[in-house]
């Protein structure tokens, strides 16, 4: 699932983290633990309810809900996880969950903030900061 335009996007993305970093304070308040982790919980609840309505099967593995049998409409790329869900078809190998779990921990450390982080970070894989500290071999990227 690769947007039309992913350069106005990513543009845009990375001018919103701009801004965001030059306010004082702002960086520190939304990634203090008491901000980031209840849009960790609400993420996490929005991606369970979405898995659920759409019929996936779920267990748990690696720390994650693991919501699979899904449409592939249905997330991006082999899986998406969204705050301790990872939502997929059918790509569940143990490295690739490994991979996915380190997302799962970026999200509870970034909370909302994550899905603009990631954006700003770009769609190719090899440079963006997030897949490759979940490792880009783990992910199927390499």
């Amino acid at each position: 699932m690769r947007p039309e335009n992913p350069g106005r996007m990513e543009r845009a993305a990375a001018a919103l983290v701009r801004g965001a970093v030059a306010v004082p304070g702002l960086r520190r308040a939304l990634l203090w633990p008491a901000v980031a982790r209840p849009g960790y919980w609400f993420a996490t609840g929005c991606a369970f309810v979405w898995g659920t309505v759409l019929i996936g099967r779920h267990r748990s593995g690696h720390g994650l809900h693991i919501i699979q049998g899904l449409p592939r409409w249905a997330f991006g790329r082999g899986g998406t996880t969204i705050g301790a869900v990872y939502l997929t078809r059918d790509n569940v190998a143990d490295r690739v969950l490994q991979h996915e779990a380190v997302h799962m921990r970026q999200w509870r450390h970034y909370g909302l903030s994550m899905p603009v982080l990631y954006l700003a970070a770009g769609f190719v894989a090899r440079t963006n900061r997030f897949e490759v500290e979940a490792g880009l071999r783990e992910g199927g990227y390499v």
